[in-house]
């Protein structure tokens, strides 16, 4: 067991350490192109619709047209970054759904970012590639999907491209996924896909529709972005929910961590934005292509604009009473686009950056004084950047961590005169550069994934 002998140390150290990362996130979060994603924007809106049932085999139309061109992106991006992308064709056959009745393929696109010290855990961002009408089983009409989601896509294939620059040390996975309009599909295939394979799956951000401020309120907003996130894992077992009950970890989940994160991040690196941590897992009734990677187990959250306009989300293109309906491209502000992007990059080199989030995080400390934490810390490849942890804590009503301590390159810490009863608890992995992992919750209920990291 290793023991704090060096907490004073490393504590002094932490703000040189920070620097380094401070600098390297600053830099790449202004290295989004608001020009070059209002060209991906515009090009995928000009395929007509991208309707999961449409054409297949022309080259400028329709939802094939589409992918081959996202493909073709990502195979760039990778030659300009000598190979550094490995473009996977991921796909399935669907049939007898309610809006996929006949035999259909659904094909997904991803761009893999090998990391150089812990390739095995990854990192994603996703956007969808399809669109849709007022019918969702209306394949031909013309569908532009301008927002919803030219934008998240673009979001996407623009984080590649400024990534793709630096090497990091886990791998960051570009998706673009194809069914989210018939029924989150591109993500039931691919998230089963990332289990078959054993892709450690550290985090998603779901980005859709990040390029609205106008909304169907009368609100304008370019300054704030919502963060949806579960609070309790689909996946919990009934013994760990009777655990839960006992210990907490309602709002503590790794998704919601995920989101505490990202806002956090936000504050620090993207000028002029606010996150709005929203605890629920989507918009009311509603879903999103992070779902199915949380009903895996993997963590997830859903970034998208604030202000949602309705009358541009899934609507035939027409004019009534003088109200224009239809997603096109007037209605997107690639400024916002290019902000809700560059949080995006910075979270995700941010994360990829860390050493791997704290696994087997326990706590103890019933009618005690002081309340200790133990975790197990990483080997081989995955320890190599390792600098120590950062121990969390936060009245229980507070919606962020409040407190904290970094205790150096240890695995357990004991926190004096502060009584577990009063506060959540968490630890985070600490690089020597300074980037953080998000807060791991103690027990299953926080868990970022049921391994324990480790390299060669």
């Amino acid at each position: 067991m290793r023991i704090p002998t060096l907490m004073t140390l490393f504590a002094a150290l932490g703000p040189a350490y920070a620097a380094e990362i401070d600098t390297i996130l600053l830099d790449l979060q202004a290295e989004a192109s608001a020009d070059q994603i209002e060209r991906d924007i515009r090009t995928l809106a000009d395929f007509g619709t991208r309707h999961t049932l449409s054409d297949t085999t022309s080259p400028t139309r329709g939802i094939g047209a589409a992918r081959a061109w996202v493909k073709a992106e990502f195979e760039a991006i990778s030659r300009d970054c000598g190979g550094c992308l490995e473009v996977l064709v991921i796909a399935d056959f669907v049939e007898g759904e309610p809006r996929i009745p006949n035999r259909t393929e659904v094909v997904s696109v991803v761009a893999l970012q090998r990391g150089r010290r812990d390739p095995d855990r990854i990192v994603m961002m996703s956007g969808d590639i399809d669109s849709r009408v007022s019918d969702p089983m209306d394949a031909t009409s013309d569908s532009p999907g301008a927002n919803d989601n030219a934008s998240g896509l673009a979001g996407v294939i623009e984080a590649a491209r400024v990534l793709s620059k630096r090497r990091f040390d886990a791998t960051i996975a570009y998706a673009a996924l194809s069914g989210e309009e018939q029924g989150l599909f591109g993500g039931k295939i691919v998230a089963a896909h990332a289990k078959e394979n054993g892709w450690r799956i550290e985090a998603v951000l779901n980005n859709d529709m990040i390029g609205n401020i106008k909304g169907v309120d009368g609100v304008i907003d370019n300054a704030t972005a919502r963060v949806f996130s579960e609070g309790v894992r689909a996946v919990e077992t009934e013994e760990e929910a009777r655990l839960r009950r006992f210990t907490g970890g309602e709002v503590d989940s790794a998704s919601r961590n995920l989101a505490r994160y990202i806002d956090r991040l936000a504050d620090k690196y993207i000028p002029n934005l606010d996150v709005m941590m929203v605890y629920r897992l989507d918009r009311f009734g509603r879903g999103g292509h992070h779902r199915p990677f949380n009903d895996a187990g993997f963590p997830g959250v859903r970034i998208m604009e604030t202000h949602e306009n309705y009358t541009q989300q899934h609507q035939d293109l027409r004019t009534e009473n003088g109200v224009e309906y239809g997603d096109t491209i007037e209605h997107v502000d690639f400024d916002y686009a290019r902000k809700l992007t560059s949080l995006n990059i910075v979270v995700l080199a941010a994360m990829a950056s860390a050493p791997p989030s704290p696994a087997n995080v326990q706590i103890e400390g019933a009618v005690e004084p002081s309340t200790t934490l133990k975790w197990d810390r990483p080997s081989g490849a995955a320890a190599r950047n390792l600098a120590g942890y950062r121990v969390y804590w936060r009245l229980t009503d507070a919606p962020q961590w409040t407190y904290s301590r970094y205790v150096g390159d240890v695995d357990e810490a004991t926190l004096e005169n502060i009584v577990i009863d009063n506060y959540y608890f968490g630890v985070a992995a600490v690089a020597r550069n300074g980037a953080e992992s998000p807060v791991v919750f103690p027990g299953p209920a926080g868990s970022f994934g049921p391994w324990t990291a480790s390299g060669d």
